[in-house]
């Protein structure tokens, strides 16, 4: 017997953070904090439990694809392929049927995953390619003449002007159909964890470009790539390999010894960057899509 509940209590979000880790060790995982700060008006974390141990979660949640619910269930390796998966995956889909969405999704890794996903007519879509660089001894770039480089830390106020300035003008141009739509306040909350390793280029007063680092408290050696963009008309003059540069020289400075982001197969042009920059081709991630509700076997 499974038994789903939602995570309700601090120890339940710990307990569901446990499951993730667990089930992609090579990622950066929210905080508990970080957690309930996402926390918003039609979105799920379940549990799922048997005799009494967590073996797997469920996340069910808006996503930055208009009109797609996130849904996405994930299960301890060792207690796979005995229904945790499709029990966790009926409560998602009622609950997100019940919101008024046709059109569910995630992103998964490995071929067990493809499979499971498969048996209820989640197809790929398309595939993140997995980019690594090692940190070494990583000097600061020379300043440039022609913008400046300040962190988020140092400017706040920043944040909320490169939503306006930087990240709606490039969201367009990341490799997803249709294009990606992130709220303010999403930007304010899932897009930055520590101000002092994100950094943005200004041209006067205005933000033309970001790059930065997601900062992973569970293993502080490593740390995820954040959003990456420049304003297309100061694209070809060194910005983002600038930016760059910064935080790489950052993460050494702050005793990290890799990094890690994930690019679209599409998105030939800051993968060839990162390329330049070091970063070695990693894992491959599969998004995946299918209709609802789902088809359950009677």
């Amino acid at each position: 017997m499974v038994d789903i509940r939602p995570v309700l209590t601090d120890a339940d979000y710990e307990a569901w953070r446990e499951v993730r880790i667990a089930a992609l060790p090579y990622e950066r995982c929210s905080s508990v904090a970080e957690l309930r700060e996402q926390d918003r008006p039609g979105r799920l974390l379940l549990l799922a439990e048997v005799d009494g141990k967590v073996v797997g979660h469920g996340l069910a949640d808006r996503s930055a694809e208009p009109g797609r619910a996130v849904i996405a269930v994930r299960v301890r390796p060792e207690d796979r392929r005995q229904g945790v998966g499709t029990e966790l995956l009926k409560a998602l889909d009622q609950h997100v049927v019940a919101q008024g969405y046709n059109r569910g999704g995630c992103t998964i890794d490995d071929p067990g995953s493809v499979e499971f996903a498969g048996l209820f007519g989640f197809t790929e879509t398309a595939r993140q390619v997995e980019q690594v660089r090692a940190i070494g001894d990583e000097p600061r770039p020379p300043a440039p003449t022609t913008y400046r480089i300040v962190s988020i830390a140092e400017r706040p106020e920043l944040w909320a002007q490169a939503y306006e300035q930087v990240a709606l003008p490039t969201f367009p141009d990341m490799d997803v159909t249709p294009p990606m739509q992130v709220t303010a306040e999403e930007w304010a909350v899932e897009w930055i964890n520590d101000p002092a390793a994100m950094f943005a280029a200004l041209d006067g007063d205005d933000v033309i470009g970001l790059a930065g680092l997601m900062i992973d408290t569970d293993q502080p050696q490593r740390a995820e790539v954040a959003y990456t963009a420049v304003r297309p008309e100061w694209r070809g003059q060194g910005v983002a390999s600038t930016l760059k540069r910064t935080s790489m020289a950052w993460a050494a400075e702050h005793g990290i010894t890799e990094i890690y982001t994930w690019t679209q197969e599409g998105n030939a042009n800051m993968r060839r960057l990162n390329e330049h920059l070091g970063f070695r081709d990693g894992l491959v991630s599969i998004n995946v899509r299918a209709s609802l509700p789902l088809k359950f076997a009677e």
